[in-house]
């Protein structure tokens, strides 16, 4: 049965369906003999010899899932240009060679979702939606009110664990970004200190310890396919916004009026408080 190109590659656990993408526009997958750089090209796995970087790519892996607890300041990559300690300082012992799905910054610790399972992750890459838990600690404490200001404004859930000098606050993220985040906290005078994840969509840390891992139950591996299914039926299901009707300016539009329309007072300020005698003549010829 002939497949996507790129599908099959994901399959065999070579690369994710992102990366498999990327190797055959870059030239690197043979079939047959013949370089293929066109994507969706398709091909029969069962009948066709299909090289990735000159290695013949055999069947399908067994398919295996991580749990990985990054400690801080470790690279969430298998490796690192840099000479930084990487994720794959930490994987000794795996069963099979995984990819991390996903990031988690230099400076965090906590959970990394890793697998061969190129479909999967290329499934939950492209899934929106999905909550991510951290633990953060924080320089000072926020207020009740600045809590409500950063759930507001940055689209997150914020909960205090305990008060202390600097205090830990559990935070949930679904659309929202990370950097956001930080940068309203720091405008607040509440730097991040540290950031912990605990959970992503259904899957937890536990009781893992840094720079351990361990395998996904298969219910685990279930109930994660499971949401990213039932995340994917509701971006499907969410109506796209109306178009703005033509003429109707939009923020963005009023904003850049209004910009200019203070730049066009500016000068004119500048040229009122000029000397009548330094302005320049007019030039009355016709």
């Amino acid at each position: 049965m002939e497949e996507r190109l790129q599908k099959i590659i994901a399959r065999a656990g070579v690369a994710s369906r992102r990366r498999a993408e990327q190797l055959i526009v870059s030239g690197q997958v043979t079939v047959n003999g013949k370089m293929v750089t066109e994507l969706g090209s398709r091909v029969d796995a069962s009948k066709d010899h299909i090289k990735v970087g000159g290695k013949l790519l055999h069947g399908p892996e067994e398919h295996l899932y991580l749990a990985l607890y990054k400690p801080a300041d470790v690279v969430a990559t298998m490796s690192d240009p840099e000479g930084r300690r990487s994720i794959s300082d930490f994987l000794q012992g795996a069963q099979a060679r995984v990819y991390p799905v996903g990031r988690l910054e230099y400076h965090a610790s906590g959970l990394l979702f890793l697998t061969n399972d190129g479909e999967l992750a290329n499934k939950l890459l492209r899934s929106h939606g999905l909550r991510q838990t951290y633990l953060v600690k924080l320089k000072g404490n926020l207020t009740d009110a600045e809590m409500k200001q950063i759930e507001a404004e940055t689209r997150v859930r914020v909960e205090r664990l305990k008060r202390a000098e600097n205090a830990w606050y559990e935070v949930t993220l679904t659309e929202a970004r990370r950097d956001p985040l930080r940068e309203k906290l720091q405008l607040l005078g509440h730097p991040v200190e540290k950031m912990k994840r605990i959970k992503l969509a259904s899957i937890e840390i536990g009781d893992l310890a840094p720079g351990r891992f361990r395998k996904l139950t298969p219910e685990e591996v279930a109930g994660l396919e499971k949401l990213i299914a039932k995340q994917a039926v509701r971006s499907r299901g969410t109506p796209k916004p109306a178009l703005r009707p033509s003429g109707l300016a939009t923020p963005v539009s009023r904003y850049r009026d209004v910009k200019k329309r203070v730049s066009r007072l500016r000068d004119q300020k500048k040229v009122d408080s000029q000397p009548r005698n330094d302005r320049k003549p007019k030039d009355d010829r016709n």
